[in-house]
Parts: structure tokens; sequence; C-alpha cells
């Protein structure tokens, strides 16, 4: 087996990581857990009880608790990309006269995306409270369909404002809830998705801008080396000439820690660059993640059927209309930068 194809297979096993973890994070019952659970158990006969206690701890406080453990990783994978691209990329590029304008662009953005990064973490998604409940049942109607008026919550003891739901990970009820996020280690609800929405453009412009810095560092030094006119012999004696897998060895060889990031962070980009592509989408028709995911189904677990009087207070097309809560695309994006707030009656 070749590096190349080596290479292939870690970074497909790191984003493959990467990606089953945002898709089942905040979920009580998912195929991770239910995975390591079963390892768990496999292993129990052969494991010291200390040590299996330790485990247990670790997948509960993975998969059931809010834990810090992926903005430390969120950190590291960070300072390392920008730790190489400073130690070694910068240097080759001031060699290859470019601009500082240009190299001081990925710490514009890391500044940026920091601070998002920050309010994702520490702005309230919208809690739903005893305090604020009867404020937050009139922001949105019910649709009848996902949402019905009535329903508690079984944990909060609330009467579930529409669009809400409770997060089996934070322990609360969340205003319009998008999903829970473990890289921020923080649901995703109606005071914070513009955030995360600027925190995920920010990081593609990161990844984009470190990438095309870095591809044009090696494809200088791939020209300035003569690589695109050499030819070497093969193992049959046969002279031919150097082609892109040749080339790319070489660069492998050459600068190893340089081809990992960059690779990384191509990988990185398109994967986050059709996540934040998602979310735009949701947000210009006025959808959430959760509600995007039940819609694919039948009705909710947690939600009862539609009575009689449902349906003679809301008509059928109403209840088979998918963006219930869309007022147009300016508009859905104006609730999503400014987010509705309950008005507040007055008292007479």
């Amino acid at each position: 087996m070749d590096f190349l194809t080596l290479f292939a297979i870690y970074v497909v096993v790191v984003l493959l990581c990467i990606f089953l973890i945002c898709k089942y994070s905040g979920q009580q019952h998912n195929p991770l857990s239910s995975a390591l659970n079963f390892v768990l158990k496999v292993v129990a006969p052969f494991t010291p009880a200390w040590l299996l206690r330790i485990l247990q701890w670790v997948s509960h406080r993975l998969f059931h608790q809010r834990n810090n453990s992926f903005i430390y990783l969120h950190l590291l994978l960070e300072a390392a990309v920008y730790s190489e691209f400073t130690y070694e990329v910068f240097g080759f590029c001031r060699d290859m006269e470019t601009t500082l304008t240009s190299l001081s662009v990925p710490y514009i953005l890391l500044v940026i995306n920091t601070w998002f990064f920050y309010l994702c973490i520490n702005k309230d998604p919208g809690t739903v409270t005893k305090k604020n409940l009867s404020g937050k049942l009139r922001i949105y109607p019910y649709d009848r369909r996902l949402f019905h008026p009535g329903v508690s919550c079984p944990t909060c003891q609330l009467v579930k404002p529409a669009r809400s739901k409770h997060c089996s990970v934070c322990n609360r009820c969340v205003q319009r809830f998008d999903h829970h996020c473990v890289w921020v280690n923080n649901c995703i609800g109606a005071n914070n998705t513009h955030y995360f929405l600027l925190y995920l453009f920010s990081v593609c412009a990161m990844a984009g801008d470190i990438a095309l810095l870095t591809g044009e560092m090696l494809l200088h030094a791939v020209l300035r080396s003569g690589l695109l006119r050499a030819s070497y012999i093969d193992v049959n004696g046969q002279q031919q000439r150097a082609g892109f897998l040749f080339i790319f060895q070489h660069l492998f060889l050459t600068f190893p820690r340089i081809v990992f990031m960059l690779g990384f962070l191509v990988f990185v980009f398109f994967l986050l660059a059709g996540y934040a592509l998602f979310h735009s989408y949701l947000a210009l028709v006025n959808q959430t993640s959760n509600e995007w995911y039940k819609s694919r189904g039948s009705t909710c677990q947690h939600c009862r059927p539609a009575t009689l009087a449902d349906n003679l207070c809301s008509p059928a097309t109403e209840h088979s209309k998918r963006f219930y809560y869309s007022r147009g695309m300016l508009l859905n994006l104006r609730e999503i930068f400014f987010p509705l707030q309950p008005i507040c009656k007055k008292e007479t």
C-alpha cells in the first residue's frame, strides 16, 4: 500500500469522525454511543473494573452531558494549523514576495472567527423558563403539523412554545431549537443562529485562504525545482516523465507537515462549506434543522395528532405547507439576524 492511499485513508477517517460527531451530537441514542457501549460490553470480562468505570464515565460525558472537550479540540486543531502556517508557509510565501496584506488575511479571519466562536459558546440560545414562557408562547403560532398547542415538556414541566425543543444534553427547552453543537458546547437557537452562521462562514474563509496560500507556495516550489520537466527510471528500467503522483510524492517527502495540513484544510473546507450552505438554505426558508429532520417523517414522537377542533381552526392547506414559518427571503434573514421578541401586553 503506497503512501498516497494511506494519506487518503487518514483524511477519510478523520473527516468521517468529525461528520459523525456533528451529526449525532446531542442525541441520547445514536450509533456512536451504541457502538461504544457494545465495545464496552465485549471487553468488560477482560478489563479491570476501575478502567471500565473510567471508560463508561468518558462515554457518558461525551454523549450525554455538556463538556468542553470539543472546544479544546477545536482550539488545538486551530493552533496546529496556524502554527504550521506561521512556522513554515509564511516564510516561503515571503520568499515568493507575497504581500504582507495577503499574508495578514488569515490572522484577521482568525480574530473574526474567534469572536463569533466565543459568542456561539456564551450566548443564550433562547432558554424557555417559567418567567419568560408567556412571552415566548406568543412569538410563533403553532403549525399543528410539527408543533401542537397544549404539549408540555415532561422534563421542564412547561408548555412547549412553537418551534421549541428540549435538549437532553443541556437539559433545557430552547426557543426555535436548531441543534446542539458539541463544537461550541451549546444549543443553536433563536438568539445565536446568526452567530453560528457567521462562525461557519468565517471558518470556511480561514480554511480556504490558508489552503490557497499553501497551494500557491507548493506550486511555486514545483515550478522552481523543474519537476514538471523531470523524468525518472522505473522498476523496469524505462525512463518515465514525472507525473502527478511522482510530484505529489516529492512534495510529501519534502514538506510532509505542509502537505498533511493542506489536505486537511481542503477536505474540511468542502465539508464545512456544504454544511454552511445547508444552514444558509434553512435560513432563507425560515426552517431549523430540527424542523427539516422532523418534516421528513410523519410527525414528531412528542406531538399529539391534530384533533377535529384543531382542523376547524386551521385550514388543511396550512397543515401540508412545508415552510409554514417562511415570510419571504428578506424577512426570513431579518428574523435570523434580529430574532423576534415577544410583544408585551400592557396591563389595564
